[in-house]
């Protein structure tokens, strides 16, 4: 039978990646969305760590479930790592994904392409039943468009531009984005860690 696996994200764009790249695993996945009385968990951490190991922790001590998630955000080098772990609320708590891609665009009016260097950094922490919590990271390099091109993904995507390919997040398509993206290097090093759970939940054998 299936593990249950709650993944603590609100965000269908995110969770549907998730999902995607989880889908060779056998667990029932299961959104926090399911769970109506599970409040927002607030990021207050300081690292993207921090911020995924609160919401497993908080999520997992309501569920009593296997709990996964995440904390990503975009660093410039130019803007001193900024957005880091402000990504999502860079232009304002209410602000869309083209008000935070004008902003960085803002910021980086007239810098040039050697200095538009950045990464998007993902921290996955996986929480256990019983508490025990675990926490991979994953990281791409990039740098930062001129203007916004592509119009897959979500969040700074159309912004994040992979030199080897040309393209932006948005522009090389699920598939591609799916295999070197900072989520799905973070998810590979998140499933060597659910496959142990399940081989240890299933009596090793």
């Amino acid at each position: 039978m299936p593990i249950d696996l709650v993944i603590a994200t609100r965000n269908k764009k995110k969770l549907g990646e998730i999902r995607e790249l989880l889908a060779d695993l056998d667990f029932n996945v299961m959104p926090v969305g399911d769970f109506p009385d599970i409040r927002e968990v607030e990021e207050d951490g300081s690292t993207f760590e921090e911020n995924a190991r609160k919401k497993a922790v908080e999520v997992g001590r309501i569920t009593k479930k296997l709990t996964l998630a995440d904390d990503s955000g975009l660093e410039i080098d130019y803007l001193d790592g900024k957005p880091g772990i402000h990504s999502a609320r860079f232009a304002g708590e209410k602000a869309t994904d083209d008000d935070r891609n004008q902003k960085v665009l803002d910021l980086l009016r007239g810098v040039s392409k050697p200095e538009r260097t950045a990464r998007f950094r993902c921290a996955i922490a996986i929480v256990s039943p019983d508490g025990q919590v675990e926490t991979v990271v994953g990281t791409c390099k990039g740098e930062i468009a001129l203007e916004p091109r592509g119009s897959a993904g979500f969040g700074y995507d159309p912004l994040f531009l992979i030199p080897e390919y040309g393209k932006t997040y948005a522009e090389l398509g699920q598939e591609k984005k799916n295999q070197i993206s900072h989520r799905a290097l973070a998810l590979v090093k998140a499933k060597e860690l659910l496959q142990k759970y399940q081989k240890n939940a299933q009596g090793g054998c």
